[in-house]
């Protein structure tokens, strides 16, 4: 059991090729500052901040010399939720101006452009992804639930609970970003590489084996461990920092010893018929799963101190105690100082610092083996940045090869270091 007892705290893809651990001590409170269709995403001149950066990149280059294999196919941009009062899809009548939904096409699309454009871009390899199979599905989910959303999409458009829309192309883009994440782990399974990281809309980690939840409807991440099992890994742990509750995946997995579930999250609870999960920290799993599922909800504004701690003092020791031979890192730079969806205050170096954690843990225990799944990140740009940051971490990089643009907000993680002191110890 790797339980850890606690108590509440207040369509066209990429080009087949395209060339372009440690554990860290906990950080004292310090200023962070370094600072319709498918479309294309064209080439441009790369920025003056990253041009700059880039001089210095060979100091960082990872000491083996490897590369980040990235899964994507622009085939997901084809799915737009609408727009409305933030993610409701709801017009009032009297804005002259509504909100495009948060989980936009124009969100990975800066995505996709920093690793081409950026100075991590050298480091990365590019890989079409496909769109999964029904029955590859059924692995996760089960088939009243597909046939749902098959009958949903033949509608042509369908609000499958609050701030989830299934309109024309939705269904086509999930199917692909399924499968997308599906190719990135068999490029992992197969020995192609140690590091893949799947760039994929919609997001998955909300979709539960038998309903859609929170901008989700199939479960990416859930998907891909599902398929580590079958190929014949028998221990793989997900480690979830989406500002929000994994609770599709650990609803996935919760009766299981063969999965340990972390997910580290604004302390949010339930929102309602579709995710009745609440996060807490007495969610611990099931039968032979007990013990095997692990939130960590973090005060509001941890931020990168806090987060810092949070993985040292809890999901480090619950890794070891696991021993995974394969690591999934859920990602969602929601958690950003910026995000409109969260209040975590995470910046570059927070995220910089979590990446080179998940590193280590991999080194240790999986052979440096990491499946990296997007999620939420709804910040236009500055999601954009977090993700290189993240990744420049995962890669273990010697020194930032961006500086952050725009953060700077003055923490208090006393409180938040208190929670973990709480978490780790009752």
């Amino acid at each position: 059991m790797i339980l850890v007892r606690c108590e509440p705290a207040r369509t066209h893809g990429a080009p087949e090729e395209e060339d372009s651990r440690s554990r860290v001590k906990t950080s004292t409170n310090r200023p962070t500052r370094s600072g319709k269709g498918n479309v294309t995403v064209a080439a441009s001149p790369m920025e003056s901040s990253a041009s700059s950066s880039a001089a210095v990149a060979a100091e960082g280059a990872p000491a083996t010399g490897e590369q980040l294999a990235v899964f994507w196919h622009e085939g997901m941009v084809a799915h737009d939720a609408g727009r409305g009062v933030f993610d409701s899809g709801r017009d009032p009548g009297f804005l002259d101006v509504l909100d495009q939904h948060p989980e936009n096409a124009d969100r990975v699309r800066n995505m996709v452009s920093i690793l081409r454009r950026g100075p991590i871009a050298r480091f990365i390899s590019w890989h079409s992804g496909r769109p999964a199979h029904a029955a590859e599905l059924l692995s996760f989910h089960s088939a009243e639930y597909i046939e749902e959303l098959v009958q949903a999409n033949a509608v042509g458009a369908k609000k499958l609970c609050e701030g989830t829309f299934l309109n024309p192309g939705s269904w086509g883009a999930a199917l692909l970003a399924a499968g997308t994440t599906l190719s990135a782990m068999k490029h992992i399974l197969d020995g192609h590489a140690k590091i893949a990281y799947a760039l994929v809309r919609p997001p998955g980690h909300h979709a539960q084996p038998d309903r859609a939840d929170g901008y989700c409807f199939l479960n990416n991440a859930g998907l891909a461990v599902k398929l580590a099992l079958d190929s014949g890994r028998r221990k793989v742990a997900v480690v979830d920092i989406d500002v929000h509750y994994g609770n599709g995946t650990a609803e996935g997995f919760y009766h299981t010893d063969s999965v340990l579930t972390i997910s580290l999250h604004m302390k949010h609870g339930s929102w309602g018929p579709s995710h009745p999960q609440s996060g807490s920290v007495d969610e611990i799993g099931e039968g032979r799963g007990l013990g095997y599922n692990l939130n960590i909800p973090l005060p509001n504004g941890s931020g990168d101190a806090g987060y810092e701690y949070a993985m040292n003092e809890l999901v480090v020791p619950a890794i070891e105690k696991f021993r995974p031979e394969l690591l999934v890192f859920v990602v969602g730079q929601d958690s950003s100082t910026f995000d409109p969806n969260g209040r975590q205050c995470l910046t570059m170096d927070g995220y910089r610092k979590i990446g080179q954690i998940m590193r280590g843990m991999a080194d240790q225990h999986s052979n440096g083996q990491i499946l990296i799944v997007q999620e939420g990140g709804y910040h236009i740009s500055y999601s954009a940045y977090c993700l290189h940051a993240t990744l420049e971490g995962v890669l273990n990089l010697q020194a930032p090869l961006l500086d952050d643009p725009i953060a700077y907000y003055p923490e208090d993680e006393k409180y938040t270091m208190k929670v973990i002191q709480l978490l780790a110890t009752q």
